[in-house]
C-alpha cells in the first residue's frame, strides 16, 4: 500500500489526545450535568431549609477547691500523676443531676414547646407572640402532668382560639382574668411588645411536656467534660435550634450550680459587701454619666483624638489649597485657549494638550485641528468657493463657537468649585483654631472620669479585702466563658451539604454515562477505527445531516458535499495506476444493513460526475436493493439481476440515466427484480462481462454491494474491484464488527480495502463535534 498523504498522526501527544477525547465524550451531555447539579443543589437547599437549624453553645467554668488546708502530699501526688487534685467526675455528675436540671427547666419553661405551621411543614417557634404559663407545678419529683398535652392556638382580632387534641375549641379573651379559665391547664398572655394584627391567621401549636421528660431530654443533650486531665476547667456544651435559648440554658445552669455550691457552705455576714455594692451602683451611674457626657462632647464637636483631629484638619487645609491652585491653573489655561481662539488667524491650528482636564474641550480642539488640516490640504487643490471647502469652513466656524461655549461653561464650573474650596478652606482654618479650647474642655471631663475611676478602683480593692476577711467561703466556680454560640450551625452543615450536593450532581450523570460508555461497544469517531485497525486508512468522514442527504451538484458547498469531495480525492490516492482508456472500479460495502453504504455509493458517484467524470453506479445488492429509493423511477425497470439472468440481454439495456437531470456523465444500473438465486447470478460470468464493458465506457464504476457479514455476495465479485470502501456508521457499527472487517482484509477477501466513517455527529455525538469543529462552507 502506498503512503497516504491524508492520514493524520494522532500519536504525537497520546496522553493529551486521550484527555481531549474523554472530555469530548462527556461534553455533549452538559445539560444532564446542569440539570443534575441544579436538582441536587435544590434538594440540598430544600434539606437545609426543612431541617431545623441547630447551633452549638459552649460555656466553660473553673472548679475552685474549697479545701482550706491543702494536703501537700496529695497535691504533689496529683502533680506527678498529671491529674487534677479536684475530683471533676463528681462535679460533672452534680451538673447533670436531675435536681439541678429541674430548676433550669422550671425557670426557663423548657417543658413548654411552641411550633408554627409553615406551609406543609411545622417548625419550632422560639419567639412566639404570646406566652403560655402552666397553672400547676409540683414540688416533688412526681409531676401532676403525667402525659404530654398538645393544643393549637390561633390569634383572632380580639381573642385566642384554643383547640385541643379532641378538636374541642375554646375562645379566650385577651384580657380575661385567670379565674375565668378553668378547663385549661395553662393561661395565655400576649407579650407587651406584640401587635396582634401582625400574627393574625397564623396557627401555633403548644406542647406541654411533663417536667421529668424535659429534664431527661436536657440531660441527654447536655455534654459536660473536662478540657484535659490536668485542668480544673469543665466545658459545657449544648446543641439547640436557637442561640439565645441554648445560651440561656447554659448560663442558668452555671448560675444554679454556683448557687448550689455557695449554699452548701456556711454564709458569713455580707453587710460590708452590700454597702460597697450599693456604692458601686452609685459610682457606676456617675461613671456612666461622665462617659456619656464625654461621648456627647466628642460627637457634638466631631472629635476622636485631639492630635489626630489636628493632623487631619491641617491635612484637609493643605489639600484644599492644592486643589485651589489646580483650579486656578485650569482657569488660566482656559483663558489662554480662549484668547487664542478669539485672536487666531484664519482657521489656523489651536494649541492642543496644554493641560486642560476637560475631555470635551480637548476633543473639540482636536476635532477642530483635524478639520483645519483637512481644509489646508483641500485649499491647495480647489478654489475658495468650492462647495466642500465652503462646508468645511462653516464647520470650523461652528467649531469655534462650540469651543468658546465649552470654555465659558468650564470656567463657570471652575469658579463654582473655587468658591466651594475657599469656603472649605475657611472652615478648616476655623476648626483648627478652635481645637485648643476643645482640648481644654475635654481634659476637664477626663479629669473627672479619672477621679471616679480611681475611687471605683479603691472601693473595688476594699470590697475584695472585705470579701477575703469576712467571707467564710469562696465561690464554688469561676466562669471562664459564659454561654457562647458559634454562628455557624452544626446542623445542617451547609458548607458540607452544598459541596456534596454539587459533587453528587456531577457524579450521578458521570456515573450513569461512565457505565453507559463502559458497556457501549459502538464506533463513534475516526480515532476508534484507527486504534482498532491501524493498518487500514480512513478515507473520509461523512457528517450527520438532517433532511436531504444528497449531493446537489458542482456548486454545492455544503458540509456533506465537501466531505464527499474529500472522499473522492482520497480514493484517487489509493486507486492503482491504469491507462486512461480503462475505468476504475470502486466497491462500496459494509458489515451489516443500515450503515449507509448505498448513501456513500450514490453521493460518491455524484461527486465524480460533478467534475465531468463518466460514472456508472451499479446496484449489486440483489437481496435488499436500496438504490431505487434515490431515484424517481419505477422499481420494475430492468437492472443487474435481469442482465445476469438473461444471457441474450445487452448490458446497455440495464443502464439508465441518473444524477443531475439525466446528466450524461452519470448513469445507473439498478439491482433489478429480486431473485432467489442472487449468489448464483453474481458467481456467473455475467457480472465480469458487465464490468469489462463498463471499464471501456466509464471513468469510474461504483458498485453498491451487499453487506459482508450476512451473505457472501460481495466476496464472490471482490476480485473485480480496484478499491473496496468499507462503510462504518457512527453509533451503529459495533467494535466487534471491526474485528470482522480486519479479518476480511487480512485474509484478502476484499481488495485494496479502506474505511469510510458515516453519520458522525449523530446519536451520542462522541465524535469531535464535526459540524462545529471541522465545518467548512455553508
Amino acid at each position: 500500500m502506498k503512503e497516504s498523504p491524508f492520514i493524520v498522526d494522532f500519536n504525537e501527544d497520546e496522553e493529551s489526545f486521550n484527555l481531549k477525547e474523554t472530555l469530548l465524550k462527556y461534553l455533549p451531555y452538559w445539560p444532564w450535568f446542569l440539570v443534575s447539579i441544579i436538582v441536587c443543589i435544590g434538594l440540598g437547599y430544600f434539606y437545609t431549609w426543612y431541617k431545623p437549624v441547630a447551633y452549638e453553645s459552649v460555656a466553660k467554668i473553673k472548679i475552685i477547691d474549697d479545701t482550706k488546708e491543702v494536703n501537700v502530699a496529695s497535691e504533689a501526688l496529683s502533680f506527678l500523676n498529671g491529674s487534677s487534685a479536684i475530683n471533676l467526675d463528681n462535679e460533672i455528675e452534680v451538673l447533670k443531676s436531675y435536681r439541678l436540671l429541674r430548676q433550669v427547666v422550671t425557670d426557663l419553661d423548657l417543658d413548654i414547646s411552641y411550633y408554627r405551621k409553615d406551609g406543609f411543614f411545622t417548625k419550632r417557634e422560639w419567639n412566639p407572640p404570646f406566652k403560655v404559663e402552666k397553672k400547676f407545678f409540683g414540688d416533688s419529683i412526681q409531676e401532676p402532668l403525667a402525659n404530654t398535652l398538645s393544643y393549637r392556638i390561633k390569634l383572632n382580632p380580639s381573642a385566642f382560639t384554643v383547640v385541643d387534641d379532641y378538636d374541642q375549641a375554646v375562645t379566650l379573651g385577651l384580657n380575661l382574668p385567670d379565674s375565668v379559665i378553668t378547663m385549661l391547664p395553662f393561661t395565655i398572655k400576649l407579650k407587651d411588645s406584640v401587635t396582634q394584627a401582625n400574627y393574625q391567621n397564623i396557627e401555633y401549636s403548644v406542647v406541654l411536656n411533663p417536667v421529668k421528660e424535659a429534664v431527661l431530654e436536657l440531660s441527654e443533650d447536655l455534654k459536660v467534660e473536662s478540657t484535659n486531665k490536668t485542668s480544673e476547667i469543665l466545658s459545657l456544651s449544648l446543641i439547640r435550634g436557637n442561640m439565645n435559648h441554648s445560651e440561656a440554658i447554659l448560663n442558668t445552669l452555671i448560675q444554679k450550680f454556683d448557687q448550689d455550691g455557695i449554699l452548701d457552705r456556711q454564709l458569713i455576714s455580707k453587710r460590708t459587701l452590700d454597702v460597697i455594692d450599693k456604692r458601686f451602683v452609685f459610682l457606676s451611674g456617675e461613671l456612666d454619666s461622665i462617659e456619656i457626657g464625654k461621648q456627647d462632647f466628642k460627637q457634638s464637636n466631631n472629635l476622636s483624638y485631639i492630635e489626630a483631629d489636628a493632623g487631619l484638619t491641617l491635612q484637609r487645609k493643605s489639600n484644599t489649597e492644592d486643589e485651589v491652585f489646580n483650579l486656578r491653573t485650569q482657569v488660566s489655561l482656559s483663558d489662554l485657549l480662549k484668547k487664542t481662539v478669539v485672536n487666531q488667524p484664519d482657521y489656523s491650528l489651536l494649541p492642543a494638550d496644554i493641560g486642560l482636564e476637560n475631555n470635551n474641550l480637548n476633543n473639540l480642539v482636536n476635532t477642530y485641528n483635524e478639520m483645519a488640516l483637512q481644509r489646508d490640504k483641500l485649499l491647495f487643490n480647489v478654489g475658495r468657493n468650492h462647495p466642500t471647502l465652503v462646508a468645511l469652513t462653516e464647520q470650523l466656524e461652528r467649531g469655534k463657537v462650540n469651543i468658546l461655549k465649552t470654555i465659558n461653561v468650564y470656567q463657570a464650573q471652575l469658579r463654582v468649585f473655587l468658591k466651594q474650596l475657599n469656603q472649605e478652606k475657611a472652615i478648616a482654618g476655623a476648626i483648627f483654631s478652635g481645637l485648643p479650647e476643645k482640648e481644654k474642655a475635654l481634659r476637664a471631663i477626663e479629669r473627672q472620669q479619672s477621679i471616679k475611676e480611681n475611687l471605683f478602683l479603691v472601693l473595688l480593692q476594699k470590697r475584695e479585702e472585705a470579701a477575703i476577711s469576712l467571707a467564710a467561703t469562696t465561690p464554688s466556680i469561676k466562669v471562664v466563658d459564659y454561654g457562647l454560640t458559634n454562628s455557624i450551625p452544626v446542623s445542617p452543615k451547609k458548607r458540607i451539604i452544598y459541596p456534596l450536593s454539587l459533587l453528587l450532581g456531577m457524579l450521578l450523570p458521570f456515573g450513569f454515562l461512565y457505565t453507559r460508555f463502559l458497556f457501549d461497544t459502538k464506533i463513534y469517531n475516526r480515532g476508534e477505527i484507527e486504534k482498532l485497525n491501524p493498518e487500514l486508512d480512513v478515507l473520509g468522514e461523512i457528517p450527520f445531516i438532517k433532511g436531504n442527504k444528497n449531493f446537489k451538484g458542482a456548486n454545492d458547498r455544503s458540509i456533506l458535499a465537501e466531505s464527499f469531495r474529500i472522499l473522492s480525492t482520497n480514493v484517487n490516492y489509493l486507486l492503482p495506476e491504469k491507462s486512461k482508456e480503462e475505468g476504475q472500479v470502486i466497491f462500496v460495502t459494509s458489515a451489516i444493513k443500515g450503515e449507509g453504504k448505498t448513501l456513500v455509493a450514490y453521493n460518491l458517484s455524484l461527486s465524480y460526475a460533478s467534475i465531468k467524470k463518466r460514472v456508472l453506479l451499479i446496484g449489486a445488492d440483489l437481496r435488499n436493493p436500496q438504490l431505487n429509493d434515490y431515484f424517481d423511477n419505477n422499481k420494475k425497470v430492468k437492472g443487474l439481476s435481469d442482465f445476469l439472468s438473461n444471457p441474450n440481454m445487452s448490458w446497455q439495456e440495464c443502464i439508465h440515466d441518473g444524477g443531475f437531470s439525466k446528466d450524461e456523465f452519470h448513469k445507473v444500473c439498478f439491482s433489478g427484480a429480486i431473485r432467489p438465486n442472487a449468489t448464483e447470478l453474481l458467481a456467473g460470468k455475467g457480472f465480469g462481462k458487465l464490468i469489462s464493458h463498463a471499464k471501456k465506457e466509464y471513468d469510474y464504476i461504483i458498485v453498491d454491494t451487499a453487506p459482508t457479514i450476512l451473505v457472501t455476495d460481495t466476496m464472490l465479485i471482490s476480485n473485480y474491484a480496484d478499491i473496496t470502501l468499507f462503510v462504518v456508521r457512527a453509533g451503529l457499527t459495533d467494535k466487534k464488527l471491526m474485528e470482522f472487517s480486519a479479518s476480511l482484509n487480512k485474509r484478502k477477501k476484499l481488495k485494496n480495502m479502506a474505511y469510510v466513517l458515516n453519520d458522525i455527529g449523530h446519536g451520542k455525538a462522541k465524535d469531535y463535534n464535526y459540524g462545529r469543529e471541522y465545518g467548512y462552507g455553508a
